[in-house]
């Protein structure tokens, strides 16, 4: 009895333990099919679908007249199946055929490459090579059809970044990386909206990796990038570029060079540029500059170093001078201290004069003004156009410390301006309670601190405007994929800086110096009234003697449209002065633009004297419409020979020459013009010159410095040389030497 009624309660307890055990089992499957379906409906998925990428389009970035400056172009991936070939009975056979064939059709891929891949039998696919050309693509869609690999090989269009301008803007618009994810410029800052959102295609699979028939398939379609409309304009960046190369090249600038086109009105980028640039389609191989800094190391690909020295020159060919690195402005800065003075009503009069004899001692301290001997009485307007840094010093000291600094960040210059490009830098100035009256003489000229590019024309720009600090930018608008415009950029003011009184008469002295004899004169351009100031700064800490040029100006001085700064880091050949190093490109610069950007020059009698005009193509017209077609463009025409038809020409179609005199030979039949002989014109000046040529049937261009005729400067040399032999109607071009001048 005492048995049974063991058995019965050990019985019990197992028949309870299993009830337990089957409550908690479904409660387990209660949980999973309430509350975890969908955590296991994907693991199941997963395991039994293959999903397979749809790639967004990234969305293009145009400038501001509508021109495609980023975009994309239709490459090809060749996709290997390891898992089928692994399945297959001529296994080995394949994969012989697959090392054979495939590494003299692709470019980087080799047999031991492939005998890599196909060691990962259960993979269902990998990549041999991305970014494969469409020549490429149908050799391997033909060796997949002759061979009967449909199984073992695809050919996949992928979309690529492509730049049809190349190095245009480089340093602004930034590249993409293999992955197509934004790595630098717009591309990084505005990555989210460019890059869009991937779809995908999914399929049932087995085990094996074959597709079942009638199971689970959908489609998620991608939708593609947004729309970059920029305030970049292909035009004004390409003069910037072509003007920023010049002016490396003939100062052997040591340490690259940078300049920026800004809208003084709305703080829009117009260009934006940094010598040398880089071709964006291929931004991991080195610039011509860079190759040759590395080849001066005595390094080769395989030595020691040389990687690390190839990134640290592609990461310095990247960076964006305007924008990411700081400098020492020099007296470009000299802008701002004396607005600074004049918004200080009781600080200054406008006709006060001071005396200059070429230092100022301030505190413990000697320091120098940049003219030798000084400049004895001047005014404060002639101390501003003439780069004065005794004047300077003097009317700072009057401002004093602590107002200085409130202007310094008032203008800017102590905080990022927030223009939308990535890596932006900051300045470096003294703190507020280290600022001394030291500090404060050597900052009134811009020496003893570090801004940016960037900082500095926004600065300006405020002048330029009226008083109005703005935020830079560089995207106008962006619309999505159906064409919706999802953001439009709104002029950002600031703070006021200064009234638009002081701005008008700052505005006024610049303008004077650049068309009298101020240290600014060689930004002067024909027609339109620049006002601008240049800048020459000594770099600190530097053993050797470096140094930094620049010039910025903005025009017209009346109403100012735009700005252009140009910094060249160590000029190495001639002078080292902004006025000659800079100014002269600042000048042709914005003698380019300014009439593309609607502003219509307004010429003096000296200057229509002296402008130039483009000769126009003649050829295959008629003899009655090239006439009217000369007649309109202000040229006297005579013809040679014999015909009804222009058959050649002299000048040559698309020279330059002055307006004043211009004359052109058209033949007619087999004749051409008689030549002379060039006459030497060098010593000669600018209207000794012309009339000598003129008279014996020459046309005249100029170039070199602009203020040639005002200041009766001589020829100082001649193309083509005197004593060759010319056609009449050739153009001479007599070169002048701008002024060894200071600041």
């Amino acid at each position: 009895m005492r048995y049974k009624q063991i058995l019965l309660r050990r019985c019990g307890v197992m028949l309870l333990a299993l009830l337990l055990l089957l409550l908690l089992l479904l409660v387990r499957v209660f949980a999973i099919q309430v509350f975890q379906f969908e955590h296991y409906q994907k693991k199941v998925l997963d395991q039994l679908t293959t999903q397979s990428p749809v790639r967004a389009d990234r969305g293009a970035i145009l400038d501001a007249a509508g021109r495609v400056l980023a975009t994309n172009q239709t490459l090809y991936r060749v996709v290997l199946y390891p898992n089928a070939v692994a399945r297959a009975e001529n296994s080995e056979k394949l994969a012989q055929t697959l090392q054979d064939k495939l590494p003299k059709l692709l470019q980087g891929v080799t047999a031991e490459g492939i005998r890599e891949h196909l060691t990962h039998t259960s993979a269902l696919e990998r990549t041999l090579s991305r970014r494969v050309d469409r020549e490429s693509a149908k050799d391997v869609i033909g060796l997949i059809k002759l061979e009967r690999l449909e199984e073992i090989l695809a050919v996949e269009a992928i979309s690529a970044r492509y730049y049809p301008y190349h190095s245009l803007a480089s340093h602004a618009l930034g590249f993409t990386g293999s992955d197509g994810q934004g790595l630098y410029g717009l591309e990084l800052q505005y990555n989210s909206a460019l890059c869009g959102v991937d779809g995908s295609y999914i399929t049932a699979r087995d085990s094996t990796g074959n597709e079942l028939p009638n199971a689970y398939e959908a489609y998620i379609p991608a939708v593609d990038g947004a729309t970059l409309h920029t305030t970049l304009d292909a035009y004004v960046q390409a003069v910037l570029e072509e003007q920023l190369e010049s002016a490396m090249i003939e100062s052997g600038a040591a340490n690259r060079a940078c300049a920026v086109a800004m809208d003084v009105n709305t703080g829009a980028i117009l260009g934006m540029a940094t010598g040398p640039g880089f071709d964006l389609n291929t931004p991991f191989e080195l610039n011509a500059a860079s190759l040759e800094a590395l080849a001066a190391l005595g390094l080769s690909e395989g030595d020691e170093g040389y990687a690390a020295e190839k990134n640290r020159l592609l990461l310095e060919t990247w960076s964006n001078k305007s924008a990411t690195e700081v400098y020492i402005p020099g007296s470009t800065f000299k802008t701002l201290t004396c607005s600074m003075v004049l918004e200080e009503g009781a600080v200054i009069d406008l006709d006060e004069h001071f005396y200059c004899g070429g230092s100022l001692h301030v505190a413990d301290r000697t320091i120098r003004c940049h003219k030798k001997g000084g400049h004895g009485s001047i005014t404060f307007r002639e101390g501003l156009q003439n780069s004065c840094n005794p004047v300077m010093m003097t009317i700072a000291a009057r401002l004093g410390c602590d107002k200085f600094y409130e202007y310094m960040q008032a203008f800017g210059l102590l905080e990022r301006t927030g223009i939308d490009l990535p890596g932006e830098g900051n300045s470096i100035f003294h703190a507020p309670s280290a600022f001394t009256e030291l500090d404060l003489a050597t900052a009134s000229f811009g020496q003893n601190f570090k801004i940016s590019v960037l900082q500095l024309i926004t600065a300006v720009s405020a002048v330029a405007n009226g008083g109005h600090l703005l935020t830079p930018y560089l995207v106008e608008s962006i619309t999505d994929a159906n064409g919706e415009e999802s953001y439009r950029h709104e002029v950002q003011v600031r703070r006021d800086v200064i009234s638009e009184k002081t701005a008008r008469t700052v505005c006024e002295i610049l303008a004077g110096g650049v068309a009298g004899e101020g240290g600014a004169k060689n930004a002067y351009v024909a027609g339109f009234r620049v006002a601008a100031k240049t800048g020459t700064s000594e770099k600190i800490g530097d053993n050797r003697e470096a140094r930094i040029s620049s010039c910025i100006a903005f025009a017209p001085a009346d109403a100012p449209k735009v700005a252009v700064i140009i910094v060249v880091d160590e000029p190495t050949e001639g002078s080292k002065y902004g006025s000659i190093v800079a100014a002269p490109y600042v000048a042709n610069t914005l003698e380019a633009i300014l009439p593309y950007l609607g502003v219509e020059p307004v010429y003096t009698a000296d200057e229509a004297a002296l402008r130039t005009l483009r000769v126009p193509d003649c050829t295959g017209l008629s003899v009655a419409r090239a006439q009217n077609l000369l007649a309109a463009a202000g040229i006297a025409v005579s013809f040679v020979g014999e015909g009804e038809t222009v058959t050649a020409q002299q000048p040559m179609a698309g020279s330059q020459m002055l307006v004043t005199g211009a004359q052109i030979l058209l033949s007619l039949g087999g004749e051409t013009a008689s030549t002379v002989r060039v006459p030497n014109v060098v010593g000669k000046t600018a209207e000794e010159a012309n009339l000598l040529l003129l008279d014996m049937g020459f046309n005249v261009a100029v170039s070199g410095a602009k203020d040639y005729r005002k200041n009766s400067k001589t020829v100082a040399l001649q193309y083509p040389q005197a004593g060759s032999e010319a056609a009449r109607g050739t153009v001479i071009t007599l070169h002048f030497l701008y002024d060894e001048m200071q600041e």
